[in-house]
């Protein structure tokens, strides 16, 4: 008994060694930088540094993590022990002057975004905007599941019928801003939203809404602010997806 004890432990040595947390925090020359999509190639999981900088992944000896973001450069390295020694230090390089040759070009360069969205640790960033926006995702049904248009009709009136509300400098980007920028804008354009963004030609308007209830403030909507703009939609894009995959698995079942 106890030799067969030994040698399952024996055998459970090279797992535990394997399972690790890799923990670090991701700088540029001007100090930390959040919302940097932290991609381990290896094992197909993705998350975001937050606000400080910080992110923590499952990984091992000899991952490939990928750092990206669309104001920094590309950067991949292979993991080894002393990256996983307490909080490791990544940085990045920003990019620079990119924008201008962007707009001396007859047609706009496209982004592209070739990571895909629907994963584990996507659907971990949506539970943590679901913690951090809770009156957003408030079940509706008898179920308990949630109902993305009444979400979108609960937002609309909480700032119709609230009288001791205060405009801010910049309001949050409406549904006609939203629908308006895509409809004349030579970079926000249709190509954009279904093949960079991925939303479905048929669920364009209803993600309008959607934005419109994650209250993106309209300075975005400067022509100077236009990658931040860009890199906003793009993490709603994701979200919103996420959304209507999961009511989809919904109906599915129901039927």
């Amino acid at each position: 008994m106890q030799k067969t004890t030994f040698l399952l432990f024996l055998l459970c040595l090279p797992l535990l060694h394997n399972a690790q947390t890799l923990k670090g925090k991701v700088y540029d020359s001007k100090g930390t930088i959040k919302n940097i999509k932290v991609y381990n190639n290896t094992q197909n999981r993705l998350t975001l540094t937050n606000e400080e900088g910080d992110f923590s992944i499952t990984a091992k000896v000899a991952d490939s993590i990928t750092f990206e973001s669309l104001f920094y450069h590309k950067k991949t390295i292979v993991l080894e022990d002393i990256h996983f020694k307490g909080t490791f230090v990544f940085e990045l390089k920003e990019i620079l002057n990119e924008l201008d040759e962007v707009e001396i070009k007859a047609e706009p360069e496209q982004p592209v975004f070739t990571e895909e969205t629907y994963n584990n640790d996507l659907q971990n960033i949506l539970k943590e905007d679901i913690k951090n926006n809770p009156h957003l995702y408030q079940p509706c049904n008898a179920n308990g599941s949630v109902n993305i248009l009444a979400v979108i009709d609960l937002v609309a009136k909480l700032f119709k019928n609230d009288d001791k509300y205060v405009a801010p400098v910049y309001q949050p980007i409406t549904y006609t801003q939203m629908d308006s920028l895509f409809n004349k804008s030579d970079f926000f354009n249709k190509d954009l939203m279904t093949k960079d963004l991925k939303i479905p030609e048929d669920k364009t308007y209803l993600f309008y809404d959607f934005c419109e209830a994650k209250q993106i403030s309209t300075k975005l909507l400067k022509d100077e602010n236009k990658m931040q703009l860009l890199e906003e939609l793009v993490l709603n894009s994701q979200l919103f997806l996420i959304l209507l995959e999961q009511y989809s698995e919904e109906a599915l079942t129901k039927d």
